[in-house]
């Protein structure tokens, strides 16, 4: 059974509960022939004023900046090894500085290497010392990731709950793409 929420609060335990014990997502995104590709990496998440946000510290490879340039729509699915428990994100997803070019955050580049550091939730994330030096790094390339959609399915019955963003900000994450 499915039922529409209004509020991301609704759902945020039990999506801090799968998110931080999955940890892992596969994360969708279209080539420019329409089609689909995957892998898997680790974004980290807050609440950002009853709202859900995403970050994710990755490596900028040519693939993955293609498909980010032409279409910002991406997926991160979730689910447990036993249980069943999932969690599927419809989100935007944009660059928020390029080091190798001259956009530099530092104060952001800081914020998102300490919730990867601590987890967030709970559980999701890890040292971003095991690939890149510092915050400062060159290498280090962050996301910004905005949900649109949040689907949360409890495998023990199958319940599924679904968040949207508010209208005015779901269209300003799908008029991109």
């Amino acid at each position: 059974m499915t039922s529409k929420i209004r509020s991301y609060a609704e759902i945020e335990e039990e999506f801090d509960a799968y998110v931080g014990h999955i940890v892992h997502a596969t994360m969708v995104t279209v080539d420019s022939k329409n089609r689909p590709r995957t892998r898997v990496l680790i974004p980290v998440w807050e609440n950002a004023g009853g709202t859900p946000l995403g970050w994710l510290a990755t490596y900028r490879t040519p693939i993955k900046s293609a498909h980010i340039a032409r279409n910002p729509h991406v997926n991160f699915s979730y689910v447990t090894q036993h249980g069943y428990n999932s969690v599927a994100i419809d989100a935007t997803a944009e660059w928020i500085d390029d080091p190798e070019h001259g956009v530099h955050d530092p104060q952001t580049r800081k914020w998102i290497w300490q919730m990867y550091s601590r987890t967030s939730p709970r559980g999701a994330g890890y040292p971003l010392d095991q690939f890149w030096s510092s915050p400062d790094d060159p290498t280090l390339h962050i996301m910004r990731l905005k949900p649109w959609r949040i689907q949360v399915i409890r495998g023990r019955d199958l319940r599924s709950r679904i968040w949207e963003a508010p209208a005015d900000v779901a269209a300003e994450s799908t008029s991109r793409g």
